[in-house]
């Protein structure tokens, strides 16, 4: 079940914010010798420009990165190169819902407490999506940032045929998605699925109500090896605005 809410709502200082970065993918279509979250962007690692823009919005937040433990001294050795604070360490599962299980099972929360979950492969975000994301999840329990679809869509059958579908009634769904902890951790208790596309869909079975906030067009996600060259030239453009 999905709602669709726009106010704006104040976030008041009683709770605590906990953010789980999820890196612990292998990237296999981005043509990489090594996962995309480690490749360079604008001159250091994507993951590092994740961190920051989420300890730039949310500077008090208890943040952990969640990472195949494969990868464990490749990150050290990139924290050292760069000199970079790396938040805490948690090591990956099998799939992407094995990871945030994990960092949820290092979690110490709170009633009224919220958990962002992000990708470690969306380093564009910026702090007004991100608070848009925590006002709407401190007063609906959860919020997903979405955009509209702006390419048609078809729909495939059973037998491989296909269908026009109205987009206007669709939505492309982003990260950070934010959660009630203590509902989300329970959500996570349900055995895992493989409908589970994202923690949305995660919460939503155990029977929450997910609302989504505007999205933002430029909060892509690196999937594919020319989107590196995409993201430069949309932090390009975003450091030239705030030279203006």
């Amino acid at each position: 079940m999905v709602k669709t809410q726009q106010t704006d709502i104040q976030t008041p200082n009683c709770c605590r914010i906990h953010i789980i970065i999820v890196a612990g993918g292998s990237g296999s279509r981005f043509s990489s010798t090594i996962p995309k979250q480690y490749c360079l962007l604008s001159g250091k690692p994507v993951l590092m420009h994740t961190i920051e823009a989420m300890r730039r919005a949310v500077p008090d937040a208890e943040l952990c990165v969640v990472i195949s433990e494969k990868m464990h001294g490749l990150w050290r050795e990139l924290c050292t190169e760069h000199a970079f604070d790396s938040p805490r360490i948690v090591y990956g599962g099998e799939t992407r819902w094995h990871s945030v299980r994990n960092a949820l099972d290092t979690l110490e929360v709170y009633d009224g407490d919220i958990v962002l979950v992000h990708d470690g492969a969306r380093p564009l975000t910026d702090s007004e999506l991100i608070s848009r994301v925590v006002r709407h999840t401190l007063e609906h329990d959860a919020a997903v940032p979405a955009t509209p679809v702006t390419d048609s869509l078809r729909r495939i059958s059973e037998t491989e045929l296909s269908e026009a579908v109205d987009r206007s009634r669709y939505r492309a769904v982003q990260t950070p998605q934010g959660f009630n902890a203590r509902k989300l951790i329970a959500a996570y208790a349900l055995p895992y699925s493989t409908t589970f596309t994202d923690d949305a869909s995660v919460f939503e079975a155990n029977g929450g109500v997910i609302t989504l906030c505007e999205g933002a067009t430029d909060n892509i996600k690196i999937t594919n090896s020319g989107d590196i060259e995409i993201a430069e030239l949309l932090l390009n453009r975003r450091t030239r605005q705030k030279d203006l």
